[in-house]
C-alpha cells in the first residue's frame, strides 16, 4: 500500500530563512534532511532532543515544571525498559506478529 504524502508549510521571516539556508549550507543539509531528521529525533523521542526543547518550553512558558519533567521520566524509563528486556522496534513489532498469528482473537 503506498501512503499518501502531505506538505508541511509555516512562514517566517525573510530574514530568518535566509539565515537558515546559510546555516543549512554550512553544514551540508537540505531542508528537508534537516526537518526529516528533526521529526525523527521527536517521534523516536531522542533525549537530547527532547531536552532542547523541555529548555525551550521553559524558557517560553510551554507546560509547567511537573508536566516537562513526567515526559523525561517517561522517556527515561521507556528508553530503560527497552535496554532491560533487549528489545528493539523490530523485536517489539515481531512479538505482536507472533501473539496475533497464535490468538487471532485478539
Amino acid at each position: 500500500m503506498i501512503e499518501r504524502k502531505t506538505k508541511i508549510m509555516f512562514t517566517v521571516t525573510e530574514r530568518i530563512k535566509a539565515d537558515f539556508k546559510i546555516r543549512l549550507q554550512y553544514d551540508g543539509l537540505t531542508q528537508i534532511k534537516f526537518f526529516r531528521a528533526i521529526m525523527q529525533g521527536y517521534l523516536e523521542k531522542d533525549e537530547n532532543l527532547i531536552t532542547y526543547l523541555n529548555g525551550f518550553k521553559k524558557s517560553n512558558g510551554i507546560q509547567n515544571n511537573e508536566q516537562r519533567d513526567k515526559i523525561i521520566k517517561g522517556v527515561r524509563k521507556t528508553r530503560s525498559t527497552k535496554a532491560l528486556f533487549a528489545l528493539d522496534d523490530d523485536e517489539v513489532e515481531n512479538i505482536f506478529d507472533i501473539l496475533e498469528s497464535e490468538h487471532p482473537e485478539l
